[in-house]
């Protein structure tokens, strides 16, 4: 089987149908897809040959929000949204159960961790190398970032590790298998980060601090965590093994990044099923790449898809018809029910709204016509609009009297004072006389290493520059034996030299 995972940043402009399948994975784990349910369009809820579950944020639009796409050969015998247990359906396959214990939250707490649609949970059955049959849980999520400037979502990150920590050893001590996928939003070791710093305050991060008691290593103490990172099981030491980098600075094309994203499997399932684990750095189309892991064992289909499956939402399930389906061409002229001056197939009169039947206001005419008209009178100087044109150059206030004033003599002016010419010259044109007014901004300074045209940019931390601009490279940032990455230049916008 091969279970692959993905934060997309938005689905609708991500892999589609078409890149799905070309992923070629059995379950294929979204995340960040950035849609509500009201916006979810039937392309991309049903997809030929996969059966998918969708988890929305219920706080913002276009928001975080995870989907998990199973093949129909990989059909889950249940499926759940959220880790808490209260977004689960009642109906068949509706909850997976196992919740854990959740007395160190409060009701509040489990609704808002699950508020944001960061989890969908699948579960299937199994057949391993062994020939055993079993259950495997598969945990789709996108962990909370832990923002510097906002100390709540610290908070909430913390809270977020801790539950989705205790659902998935709960289902692990209920017997299966369980697997996590998804952008946890942590790279674990100093070695999963571009620039790690301080080892000893790299080490110190909360969010690496559960990773450490929450994974199982090899090479660690006795009576580690229950899961283990399939990809540094296999590449325990490979270097720049990223899946994430900023798109702004264009750090991916010098491989400037840190390691998110994680195929996390429990330690019986990885030590006997697991055949590979690999990054594919090369798939474009967000600021992360796919993770993948496979393993031996295979999937075998439930006869119908659980509750949560897109298929059994009304939308899409032929209960409820698509709005294109109402709305109808509207013909001037004769229709082709209503007689003369009737829409067709509508029997609405020429001026009502299709949608409601309301008659537009009167006079209201095509917004490009209007357009193509007001452009007529600009350039024939007659009409209303050339009217108040006049009215207003007149008073002496219009922009092009203030371009003459600023340049010191109109265009007939100059023709007219011109020496030794028989007919007028043509003026110059409005854009030229602008760009003598206005020459734009300072061209920014060259770095000395490349020769090339600086970055301009702004800082954005808090303290005392907070708003300055400055200088540097425009090449993205890399390790200073790359040749393409940025070189070391720094100038305040506004100052001579370098600092």
């Amino acid at each position: 089987m091969r279970l692959l995972s993905w934060n997309v940043a938005g689905l609708r402009a991500g892999p589609g149908p078409a890149g799905l399948g070309a992923l070629g994975g059995d379950v294929i784990c979204l995340q960040e897809t950035r849609v509500t349910r009201d916006l979810l369009a039937e392309p991309l809820a049903m997809v030929d040959g996969y059966n998918s579950y969708f988890s929305f944020c219920r706080t913002r639009s276009g928001y975080s929000g995870v989907a998990t796409f199973c093949k129909d050969s990989a059909t889950p015998l249940a499926a759940e949204e959220g880790l808490s247990g209260l977004l689960a359906r009642p109906g068949e396959g509706g909850a997976v159960g196992c919740y854990g214990d959740l007395g160190a939250f409060t009701p509040q707490e489990l609704k808002a961790l699950d508020s944001e649609g960061r989890a969908v949970i699948t579960q299937h059955c199994i057949r391993t190398s062994a020939q055993q049959e079993t259950t495997l849980t598969v945990i789709n999520v996108y962990c909370p970032r832990a923002d510097p400037q906002r100390p709540e979502r610290a908070a909430y990150q913390a809270s977020f590790y801790q539950l989705l920590q205790g659902r998935a050893e709960a289902l692990l001590r209920d017997g299966g298998h369980v697997v996590i996928l998804g952008d946890i939003n942590t790279s674990h070791r100093p070695i999963d980060h571009c620039e790690p710093g301080d080892p000893e305050a790299f080490r110190e991060h909360p969010g690496r601090r559960w990773l450490d008691g929450f994974l199982w290593a090899p090479d660690g103490p006795p009576g580690q965590g229950l899961f283990v990172d399939t990809f540094r099981l296999l590449h325990p030491s490979q270097p720049y093994a990223f899946t994430c980098w900023r798109i702004d600075t264009g750090a991916r094309l010098t491989n400037h990044g840190t390691r998110l994203d994680y195929v996390l499997a429990d330690r019986a399932l990885a030590l006997a099923e697991l055949r590979d684990a690999r990054i594919l750095p090369d798939v474009p189309g967000s600021d992360h790449c796919p993770v993948l892991a496979e393993l031996a064992a295979t999937f075998l289909p439930a006869p119908r898809c659980p509750s949560l499956c897109t298929r059994h939402m009304p939308e899409f399930a032929g209960t409820q018809q698509t709005l294109s389906r109402f709305l109808v061409r509207v013909e001037r002229g004769a229709g082709a029910t209503g007689g003369p001056g009737m829409c067709r197939g509508a029997g609405v009169r020429p001026g009502c709204s299709a949608r409601r039947g309301r008659r537009s206001p009167r006079g209201q005419g095509d917004l490009l016509r209007y357009f193509r008209a007001a452009q007529g009178q600009l350039g024939t100087g007659t009409g209303q609009a050339g009217q108040e044109s006049s009215d207003h150059n007149a008073s002496g206030h219009g922009t092009q009297e203030l371009a003459q004033d600023a340049l010191g003599q109109t265009g007939q002016e100059a023709a007219h004072n011109a020496p030794g010419q028989g007919r007028p010259q043509a003026a110059p044109s409005s854009t030229a006389q602008w760009r003598m007014v206005l020459r734009g901004p300072t061209p920014p300074p060259c770095c000395p290493a490349h020769g090339e045209p600086c970055a301009l940019r702004t800082v954005r931390k808090p303290g005392p520059n907070r708003g300055r601009r400055f200088y540097v490279c425009a090449r993205p940032p890399g390790r200073p034996s790359d040749p393409r990455a940025r070189c070391d230049f720094f100038r305040w916008a506004g100052e001579q030299g370098r600092s």
